[in-house]
């Protein structure tokens, strides 16, 4: 198998980003990006998708959370991408449910080419500590768009936020874990137009 490795970086007047992404890891992370409750929800997102993650962002956080966590998401999006490359022998599809106490989160991907998202919930508390809420909504979107992946998450239940957006960041690792393995069974691209 080759390396299904990238390294993203992005320097913008918002956030100064170095991102490296290793699809098939051991769950180890780096992560320093100015948001503590974000960097335990990347770390987690490593360690349940068993993907190498190292972030070092530099962002505009006196404003507010926003641009970090969304430029982090287009960078981990970009990484996705190149490492997958032509995405031969990859599973494709994939689909996790995950609970943490009381909440329960969702999320459907295909690793399609085709950028696509929904979003079905709502979280129970505006924020957590620094982190607004509903970004964790919006890092989902800005990952699916920039990994071109079709993605359907979601908030079954829950009445606390910070465990409805850790269970969607373990959803959605652990789907994407899923839908990027090698299937030992394919040699070729999964789909009968012959690319993603």
């Amino acid at each position: 198998m080759s390396d299904r490795s990238a390294a993203v970086s992005r320097a913008t007047a918002e956030t100064e980003i170095d991102l490296t992404l290793a699809v098939d890891g051991d769950g180890d992370a780096a992560v320093d990006t100015g948001v503590g409750f974000f960097d335990h929800m990347l770390e987690s997102f490593a360690k349940h998708g068993l993907f190498d993650l190292t972030v070092q962002c530099d962002g505009d956080t006196h404003i507010d959370d926003h641009h970090t966590v969304e430029d982090v998401a287009i960078c981990l999006g970009e990484a996705f991408a190149e490492a997958l490359g032509d995405k031969r022998g990859i599973r494709r599809y994939a689909d996790r449910r995950v609970p943490l106490d009381e909440a329960v989160a969702s999320v459907v991907v295909d690793v399609s080419g085709r950028p696509y998202y929904e979003f079905d919930g709502a979280f129970s508390q505006e924020s957590v500590g620094e982190f607004t809420s509903v970004m964790a909504d919006h890092f989902a979107m800005s990952l699916a768009h920039n990994a071109d992946l079709t993605l359907h998450a979601g908030i079954e239940r829950g009445d606390n936020a910070h465990h409805e957006v850790e269970a969607l960041f373990k959803a959605l690792a652990r789907a994407l874990d899923d839908a990027t393995r090698i299937d030992d069974r394919r040699s070729d691209t999964p789909s009968t137009k012959g690319e993603l």
